[in-house]
């Protein structure tokens, strides 16, 4: 599987694009999924490669991952992992901030658990505001993103966007 995969980024970094996704999820909703120590052991080197690979074409790495990953977030910058895009309300957002402000860009995510599908519009903007006080430094600290589904609130949704743009 790793060297498809390898093959795969070679092919996407021969393309015209700035950055290359790299996903896996790595996170359950409080703890990861592979104990740290084995991450590091098995999932690492190979993530490396990727990075590796991916810097060397110029390009920027943005990895995803969903669930509680704080413990390997200092492996994910160490290897070259520019942007992440980790379900933030699984973990302490002010936490990540004080530790990795300006070391990775977090590709932040809404609460796509709870405040979207079940806030209220003013819920909404409150978590946005939150996401934004810890990690928008106006240098790259947060990347504005959203993600919904088709059963969440037409008015949270409209909310999100406005609060983000404020």
């Amino acid at each position: 599987m790793h060297e498809s995969f390898l093959k795969e980024i070679r092919l996407r970094c021969g393309t015209d694009v700035d950055g290359i996704r790299v996903a896996d999820d790595w996170g359950s909703q409080n703890a990861p999924s592979v104990s740290p120590s084995m991450w590091r052991q098995l999932f690492k080197p190979v993530s490396a490669d990727y990075c590796q690979l991916i810097h060397q074409a110029g390009k920027f790495v943005f990895m995803h991952s969903d669930g509680y990953i704080a413990p390997i977030i200092p492996d994910l910058i160490e290897i070259g992992v520019d942007a992440l895009n980790a379900q933030l309300f699984c973990m302490d957002i002010e936490e990540l901030a004080r530790q990795y402000a300006g070391k990775i860009t977090f590709w932040g995510e809404i609460d796509r658990q709870w405040v979207l599908p079940f806030g209220t519009p003013d819920d909404v903007p409150r978590a946005i505001q939150r996401v934004r006080r810890a990690l928008d430094t106006g240098c790259g600290g947060v990347i504005a993103q959203l993600e919904w589904g088709k059963h969440d609130p037409r008015e949270n949704i409209e909310a999100a966007f406005e609060a983000w743009l404020e």
